[in-house]
């Protein structure tokens, strides 16, 4: 093309392409999706494929690129794994009819679909395993709200978040995509990329809050949302900054949402996202599933089931009554091993109906999503025959959203063959006997000779003219023949007035009828008007499923629900788990506890038994703080986090790891174990340490638990010091929180006499022949030394740098025990330092000996106020008091 003459399909493009600035524009040419100009460089480079050119554009080649039409999910897929969007423009009309037109005309396109990360539906381009939440982050008059949705799913939920609220929340909700209004994005696209999340910014018409009131009342056509309870109007604009935006990006087509959620302030027990990071839930430090609580804990054998019990270990339930029905459940499956059995072999069979009914709902689904659906309502009432008789509240509630169905199961199953094919204009999905016209359609399609004879048969019975052929060319297609002497009586009453003369030949007559001309045509479109019949059924079929939508998701959510109580049961049985204690109290007592996760590792690794270990905070009225020490390697951190686990299991209504265990409600878990440099922000570890720390003790309240490892480990010795004996006096007597605080700095069990909360444990060693045995035993008391000589040697350090270490310890040991002056000794023998020691270092300058003899005699703990607020004058008067000549 020139540029003064741009071909009419190349402004087409640019047209659309002008209206999508900000993605990737599919542009459907024939077989494939094309690509142009910065597009086509981008998606080369994103997606590794050829890179050509077509025609110029200001004097130069236009850069090109394209995926196949049949492949393109794998290639969107990619692309929005690396940050891309991607607009679908779609051929809205046969190109034969653009050619009806003119030569010059250009087949009409238009975008169909703005594919973002938290819009996607397809099963290739979604973890079926796992939710993939769209959320959106509202501010109305300095209230905040939280909405999110999966529309793969149709699950809508609304809270009250504010501002500070927001980080702890999106890493529970671990969303692909953000919406924020344009005013707030500068402000919050840290939090939100710090989650992983794609951050989207729309107007701030889309969070308007009575325009969205009344976009979703309408959308569930009531008159008020009053019947879906109260919602705030920061509520109601993240809302509908939600449908908003999935009417942009679905082009109008809006899934099918379910009635929206409010969920309450306090309800689940909060945990932030460095806490989740540490105690990896639900991915692992070293990124993905695998080692994680979720990959150790999860049996599930649904797609709905493996969903909600991510849900579950994200957001542990604070409703003792809840907790308590979930716990029953595990409880009942768990002591009637085969009704188990039964059901987990039938909750195999059930397909992921709420996938497949939103596919259905944005006119992306097929044959396969209405059989999906077919099949999973008949396995419900299956499971539902199975839950019958069993005494469990939380088990005869799923029974009622089970059943019910019937008249939809016996429709669709009369109208789908067993196993359809995945796209409608494959065809052959309505099964036989639904349509009599379908079938005869099919059998002309498929049988056309054999429909041909027997109407041959007919005429021949008809006439009495044994010879008369049926026969077909390419001229006059399908034809009657027969020989001029018995053409003679074709051609006389009453005969004549059904075989209608065509041609003679020298031999031979040829005549057709009515009916054999009408038999031609439906030969010849058999094929096409066979799945024009289909693809209407299916438009129906559809029809019917979307309008028993309620009852199918009613159906799914109870399946999921069985499913979760019945893996909690497996895991129990298999693992030795038991039902804890779950109280108002603030006790936490574990007796024989262990790591899910540490302990499946070590059965697949060695096979070597998981060593359990008690934990009681239980001192009444005070918290309940243990100080542990003890050597690296020893098992502190594993320890932590085992009891801050349990307490999350417990919550979250299973069983837990352990012989016993009494669990008082925990509103809020904290961990703060291990650190890492955040280069992006400049923050040192240390800094990043001592922002986890902060926001545990501006945050955490009495019915908290806190586990903290090695605070104050990323500075000098005194100050770390220092800043963990404040931070452990701060949880005891500000925050009064339960915590286990783990530590090398062995100063710090001396608090355990002076604070009446705090108490000392130890993880045991022996020595034995130079060597130091890890018994990972938890027991009272303190630890006397670190041993980190010890594990620096069975880390590999050269034999001679260990017997230097050892050597530099004893010396400095005993220098402490000293008062000083063998260290400095012992520096002036190292080589490094002592050609660097030309002069003695400066000496402190000695203290006024009147303000020492005044502190020598007092006696804090029998201070008063008064008598403190006197002591203190009197050492000002010491200070500046002249000195003696």
């Amino acid at each position: 093309m020139s540029d003064e003459n741009v071909t009419p399909m190349m402004a087409q493009y640019l047209e659309i392409k002008a209206q999508y600035r900000d993605a990737i524009l599919f542009y459907r040419m024939g077989d494939f999706f094309e690509m142009f100009f910065d597009d086509a460089l981008a998606a080369a480079a994103a997606l590794d494929i050829a890179l050509t050119k077509r025609g110029l554009h200001l004097g130069e080649p236009i850069p090109m690129c394209g995926v196949p039409v049949h492949a393109s999910e794998g290639y969107l897929l990619t692309l929005i794994r690396k940050g891309f969007r991607v607009a679908i423009a779609e051929q809205m009309e046969d190109p034969a009819e653009a050619k009806k037109r003119g030569s010059k005309s250009v087949v009409r396109r238009d975008v169909v679909r703005l594919v973002t990360p938290g819009t996607l539906t397809e099963d290739s381009l979604l973890e079926a395993r796992r939710y993939n939440f769209l959320c959106a982050y509202a501010e109305v008059r300095d209230e905040g709200a939280l909405a999110w949705t999966d529309i793969s799913t149709g699950d809508l939920r609304v809270m009250r978040c504010p501002r500070a609220r927001l980080s702890p929340e999106l890493a529970r909700l671990a969303p692909r995509e953000v919406l924020v209004s344009e005013v707030l994005e500068a402000e919050l696209r840290d939090v939100v990329e710090d989650m992983g999340a794609a951050l989207t910014s729309l107007s701030r018409g889309s969070f308007e809050s009575a325009a969205a009131e009344a976009r979703l009342a309408a959308i569930w056509q009531v008159a008020s949302l009053d019947a879906f309870g109260g919602f705030e109007r920061a509520e109601l604009a993240a809302m509908g900054a939600l449908v908003d935006y999935l009417d942009l990006t679905q082009r109008g087509k809006l899934p099918l949402l379910r009635k929206p959620q409010r969920e309450a302030p306090g309800g689940t027990m909060q945990i932030d996202a460095a806490t989740r990071r540490n105690l990896e839930i639900t991915s692992a430090l070293s990124g993905g599933r695998a080692g994680s609580l979720l990959d150790a804990v999860d049996r599930t054998v649904t797609a709905g089931g493996a969903r909600l019990l991510e849900r579950r270990l994200s957001s542990p339930s604070c409703d003792l009554h809840e907790i308590a029905l979930r716990q029953e459940a595990v409880g009942t499956l768990l002591d009637q091993p085969r009704l188990r059995e039964d059901l987990r072999d039938s909750l195999r069979r059930v397909p992921d109906m709420e996938r497949a009914l939103s596919r259905l709902a944005l006119d992306r689904g097929g044959p396969r999503d209405l059989a999906a659906i077919r099949n999973g309502l008949v396995q419900a009432q299956l499971i539902a025959g199975l839950i019958a008789g069993v005494e469990s509240p939380r088990l005869q509630e799923s029974i009622d959203r089970l059943i019910g169905n019937d008249d939809l199961i016996s429709y669709l199953d009369q109208a789908l063959v067993e196993d359809p094919p995945l796209l409608v204009r494959d065809g052959g999905f309505v099964a036989d006997g639904y349509d009599a016209d379908l079938d005869a359609t099919r059998r002309l399609r498929d049988e056309g000779r054999g429909v041909i004879a027997g109407m041959q048969a007919e005429f021949i019975a008809r006439t009495g003219i044994q010879s008369l052929k049926i026969k077909h060319n390419n001229v006059l297609g399908y034809f009657i023949e027969t020989t001029s002497t018995h053409a003679e009586r074709m051609l006389a009453p009453p005969l004549n007035e059904e075989f209608i003369h065509r041609q003679t030949t020298a031999n031979q007559v040829r005549f057709t009828t009515i009916d054999l001309s009408a038999l031609e045509t439906r030969i010849l479109n058999a094929g096409n008007h066979a799945l024009e019949l289909e693809k209407a059924h299916f438009v129906e079929l559809r029809a019917r499923a979307l309008a028993a939508s309620g009852v199918i998701g009613d159906a799914a959510s109870a399946i999921a629900e069985l499913d979760v109580t019945a893996a909690f049961a497996d895991l129990a049985a298999a693992e030795d788990w038991v039902r804890p204690r779950v109280d108002d109290s603030q006790a936490f007592i574990v007796e024989g506890g262990r790591h899910p996760v540490v302990e499946r590792a070590l059965r697949r690794q060695s096979g070597a038994p998981f060593v359990a270990n008690d934990c009681r905070l239980t001192e009444v009225g005070t918290p309940a703080i243990w100080l542990l020490t003890g050597p690296n390697m020893a098992g502190k951190s594993t320890f932590l986090r085992q009891n801050a686990l349990i307490a999350l299991l417990a919550q979250a209504g299973s069983f837990v790891p352990a012989r016993s265990a009494h669990v008082g409600l925990v509103s809020q878990l904290f961990s703060r174990v291990g650190a890492a440099d955040d280069l992006a922000r400049g923050r040192s570890t240390f800094m990043v340490e001592m922002v986890e720390t902060a926001a545990i003790l501006n945050q955490a309240d009495t019915r908290a638990l806190v586990i903290l490892d090695e605070i104050g480990r990323g500075t000098a010795t005194y100050d770390g010091l220092s800043i963990a004996w404040a931070t452990l006096e701060h949880l005891h007597a500000v925050n009064r929180c339960r915590a286990l605080f783990a530590t090398h700095y062995h100063e710090m069990t001396a608090l355990a006499e002076r604070l009446p909360g705090v108490e000392n444990a130890t993880v045991s060693v022996k020595e034995w022949d130079g060597e130091v045995l890890f018994l990972h035993e938890v027991r009272r008391g303190a630890a006397d030394r670190s041993y980190g000589v010890q594990v620096a040697r069975l880390a590999g350090l050269p034999p001679s740098v260990i017997e230097r270490a050892r050597v530099v310890l004893q010396s400095l040991e005993a220098g402490d025990r000293e008062g000083g002056q063998r260290q400095k000794a012992l520096i002036d023998d190292l080589p490094l330092f002592r050609a660097a020691v030309s002069a003695p270092p400066p000496q402190p300058e000695p203290r006024d000996s009147a303000l020492v003899a005044l502190l020598n005699g007092v006696n804090p703990d029998e201070l008063s106020p008064i008598s403190a607020l006197q002591l203190i004058y009197e050492m000002k008067k010491a200070l500046t008091k002249p000195s003696a000549p």
